[in-house]
């Protein structure tokens, strides 16, 4: 057995045993405390610790006094004493082996214990990780219903949680629920920062998402955030690395039907950003196709924000009509939406969703050249709260405003007094839009 420290060298040469180490430890440590004028000292060494010592597992330096003892026993310094050994004594030939003893056999099997007994420590109570899933779960539930500032404080609570609780434990199984739980709770802060109107802060942060998926390989929060991280790339005005990312995500495994529909309508939109009317509809026709029954754990089980419901579809898909300057299908995608949402209680309704496919349906009745009814489209958005004014419905607005200014409607007493109220609205917002231009997931 080499020799792991110049330490473990002399105490072998030595052939000390734990007990005897310890005795002289101590008679040194009474002579440096009474050159140094102290009268007394009680200084001593637990067994673990002269393992840690001999076996090399020390970063740094030990308290002191331990460095002066152990300089004052052996004559070298303690830095030296504690690393491997580059000069043996001179008796010792280049390929020094220690005599192995029964002494040396007892250490060996109490360090791999200590070990043991180490990694057996770092371990969280399971009921911890299950109060951690049960709270990401009712956060991603609640998403739609719960004020953005609420939820970005929540998300970023629970990420902490998760990663502290990844410090403590190196039980393989509960390392994979950390690492999801950390991942889930990634995902749904850069969902709240992009609606609060911070991009790069949620492209870092569906990143990170994606990181974690990698780490446990678990497939559908890989696609989930690439699926993220296209959405993203479109409302920074590129198309093609949206397409990218999408078709990135679709390749991920143990993805069900309601994974596969939200990544069909996100490659939608970008087809629609092209111009590519053709794939952009087939798109489309995918997503409302998906009906094999296949479910996954984050989409379908964690549901809520992981969700893609009938609802947000519809509402996806016609601004990707919009996109496509296809007013009638845009019309009836977002009537389509609204009456979904119509169907649910009042306090289940995604005020998100709901406010986007107004705006939408308002684009719409404007994109065809006709004021009447963009007031009624619009009238339930200006009662939403500040705090809940996104980037996704702000950004909506600036082109409602755009269109309103259409020499179509000039001189419109209702185009004004419509672009005013705009206006107000959006100087109100809690959120911040994107940019000084409309992004490319608006354009008209």
């Amino acid at each position: 057995m080499k020799a792991r420290t110049l330490l473990q060298v002399l105490v072998q040469e030595l052939e000390w045993t734990y007990d005897e180490f310890r005795r002289a430890y101590e008679k040194a440590a009474r002579e440096v405390a009474a050159e140094a004028g102290v009268s007394s000292t009680t200084a001593t060494v637990e067994e673990q610790t002269f393992r840690r010592w001999t076996a090399g597992r020390v970063k740094g330096l030990p308290n002191q006094p331990a460095p002066q003892v152990l300089e004052h026993m052996f004559g070298h310094s303690s830095r030296k004493l504690l690393s491997p050994p580059t000069e043996l004594p001179p008796t010792s030939s280049p390929n020094h082996v220690l005599p192995l003893n029964e002494s040396e056999l007892a250490m060996t099997a109490r360090d791999a214990a200590a070990h043991a007994g180490d990694a057996a420590a770092l371990n969280v109570p399971d009921m911890t990780l299950d109060q951690l899933d049960d709270d990401i779960v009712a956060l991603a539930r609640e998403y739609n219903r719960t004020s953005p500032i609420e939820v970005y404080r929540r998300a970023k609570e629970l990420l902490g949680i998760a990663q502290s609780l990844l410090e403590r434990t190196q039980v393989p199984r509960q390392r994979t629920r950390g690492y999801l739980a950390a991942g889930q709770s990634a995902a749904l802060l850069s969902a709240i920062t992009f609606d609060l109107g911070s991009l790069p802060a949620a492209v870092s942060l569906s990143r990170t998402a994606a990181l974690y998926g990698q780490v446990i390989e678990h497939g559908p929060l890989q696609a989930y955030a690439h699926g993220a991280l296209a959405f993203l790339a479109y409302w920074g005005g590129r198309p093609s690395e949206a397409l990218r990312l999408v078709h990135t995500a679709q390749q991920f495994g143990g993805l069900g039907d309601t994974a596969l529909t939200r990544l069909y309508v996100i490659e939608g939109r970008a087809y629609g950003h092209l111009g590519n009317h053709p794939a952009a509809e087939r798109a489309v026709r995918n997503a409302l196709g998906q009906g094999t029954g296949t479910r996954d754990e984050l989409h379908d089980d964690v549901g809520g924000e992981f969700g893609f419901p009938a609802d947000r579809v519809a509402m996806s898909n016609a601004t990707t009509y919009l996109l496509l300057r296809d007013a009638e299908g845009a019309e009836t995608a977002a009537d389509s939406a609204l009456r979904l949402l119509s169907t649910k209680p009042a306090n289940q309704r995604p005020v998100l969703i709901s406010t986007q496919a107004s705006v939408d349906l308002a684009r719409a009745r404007l994109l065809r050249g006709e004021l009447d009814g963009v007031h009624d489209a619009l009238e339930p958005v200006f009662s939403v709260p500040t705090e809940w004014r996104g980037a996704g419905t702000l950004e909506r607005l600036v082109a409602v405003r755009s269109m309103l200014c259409n020499p179509t409607f000039s001189g419109a007493t209702e185009a004004a007094t419509l672009g005013e109220r705009i206006e107000e609205f959006s100087a109100a917002a809690t959120a911040q839009t994107l940019g000084t231009t409309a992004p490319l997931a608006i354009e008209n």
